[in-house]
């Protein structure tokens, strides 16, 4: 007889994160004490459980402008060196304490410079917090980092400069992020071509805002290695019927970062009863379990692994699967993914299937 599938057994499993923004994860606490050390104003309650809710109810509002209020409020208290180290470490010890055991961490170095600090001291400081968040949390998690370029903005070069210069400071990978429509790979794929030269990795924000063309160009045009969110590939389904290009992404194993609860949020899918990712779990493709922006959303890998549970029947077997796509998919080394699905997430998974 298997565990049963409840909370505290969802925690206690081993989470392989792929796709988490650091300013969209700050704990409510952390926010309040911040904007008052830093003089930062206009935040709508210094209550944290209200503070909570007032993001999540703006992530959930259906309102972009509303969802991206609750990040200038984030961004606005990170600004200088001492509150990015906070922000990171936390960051990690919070995801350790949810069973995540390999992580990646997003953000946009560019905006933590509007109080003058440099791109180089934002991820330096970001590193620091990481590296502090790992050992306060025992060894239990590993975090990589993927810096990201904001579409909208020029200058992507700069930024993939800044993930081949500390890509042995922790730096694993690229991105871009922002508004996907209008701002296509394309804009810049210089960038991109300079990442492959220098044998560096990198993932797109593709098929969220905008449909399974965008996939296409993150992939053929750009040659990503993941997609970012990826919901809207299943235009590109009709029933059991993958078209080329959908075909194309899963036999080449391109991993896709799912964020349930967050695709419904940014309006992605209508709701979770039309999310794609237990059809596209059973057609093959390489489907994972993310969390996107655990404060606006309000979710954990946990409650996102109890999401596909409760509306999509997820067993054990499924969450398995779904870590070791996340693991197969990470921007680490062959012989840290072996050892990461080897020697920690199938003895934990078998453990469990059969307790």
């Amino acid at each position: 007889m298997s565990t049963p599938l409840t909370q505290e057994a969802l925690r206690s499993a081993p989470k392989v994160l792929l796709h988490d923004h650091l300013d969209g994860g700050l704990r409510p606490q952390t926010v309040i004490e911040l904007a008052e050390a830093c003089g930062h104003q206009g935040l709508p309650t210094t209550d944290p459980v209200a503070l909570g809710a007032w993001f999540r109810d703006n992530a959930n509002s259906g309102s972009l402008v509303r969802y991206l209020e609750g990040f200038a409020h984030t961004c606005g208290v990170m600004q200088d060196e001492a509150a990015l180290v906070r922000v990171a470490s936390e960051a990690v010890q919070d995801l350790a304490d949810d069973g995540v055991v390999y992580a990646e961490i997003r953000y946009a170095p560019e905006l933590f410079t509007e109080k003058g600090l440099s791109l180089e001291q934002a991820v330096e400081a970001v590193q620091e917090g990481f590296r502090l968040g790992e050992a306060a949390s025992g060894g239990r998690i590993k975090v990589g980092t993927l810096l990201c370029a904001m579409r909208q903005n020029d200058g992507w070069q700069r930024i993939a400069d800044l993930v081949v210069r500390y890509r042995d400071a922790g730096v694993v990978g690229f991105d871009i992020a922002g508004p996907e429509i209008g701002f296509p790979p394309s804009k810049e794929l210089s960038a991109f071509e300079y990442l492959r030269q220098q044998n560096a990795h990198f993932t797109i924000h593709a098929a969220e805002a905008s449909g399974a063309e965008s996939a296409w160009e993150a992939v053929q045009l750009a040659g990503a290695e993941r997609l970012g969110h990826g919901v809207r590939l299943a235009e590109d389904i009709k029933g059991d019927e993958v078209g080329h290009l959908a075909a194309y992404v899963r036999d080449r194993r391109i991993a896709l970062e799912m964020c349930p609860t967050s695709n419904v949020h940014t309006g992605a899918v209508r709701s979770l009863s039309e999310h794609p990712i237990k059809r596209m779990a059973d057609l093959g493709f390489r489907v994972t379990v993310n969390t996107d922006n655990r404060l606006m959303s309000q979710v954990s890998m946990t409650s996102e692994f109890a999401t596909v549970v409760e509306h999509f029947g997820f067993g054990w077997e499924d969450l398995c699967k779904v870590t070791v796509n996340a693991a197969k998919g990470a921007f680490i080394t062959h012989d840290e993914r072996r050892a990461l699905i080897q020697d920690v997430i199938e003895p934990a998974y078998a453990a469990l299937k059969t307790q």
